[in-house]
Parts: structure tokens; C-alpha cells; sequence
């Protein structure tokens, strides 16, 4: 009996692991997505520039 008691728990402790990895993953999705449709366009480019210099890459 004690055995199913802590089964029931960790059950239980697995689905509300699940449903915060899906809720931390779809507010990650927001505010990516949030970000990326009011991101000015001269920051976003100037953003992946810097990027490309930094990892060696020429971009001229």
C-alpha cells in the first residue's frame, strides 16, 4: 500500500513538472515573439552584424 501512495505522488509531481515546462516554454515562445514584432529594424540588424563580426564572419 505504501508503494502506491508514492506512486500516486510522484505521478502527480511528474504532471505538474510537465505542465510548468509547457507553460515556461510557451511564455518563452511570447516573449520571443513579442520581441521580435516590435524590435526596430535598424536594432535588429545592427544586432545580427555585431553578431557576424564577433563570430569572424565577413558581411561587407
Amino acid at each position: 500500500m505504501h508503494n502506491h501512495v508514492s506512486t500516486a505522488a510522484a505521478a502527480r509531481t511528474i504532471a505538474i513538472s510537465r505542465g510548468l515546462q509547457l507553460f515556461a516554454a510557451f511564455m518563452l515562445g511570447v516573449a520571443i515573439l513579442y520581441g521580435a514584432g516590435f524590435v526596430q529594424a535598424s536594432a535588429a540588424h545592427n544586432a545580427a552584424h555585431d553578431m557576424r563580426h564577433s563570430q569572424g564572419f565577413p558581411c561587407h
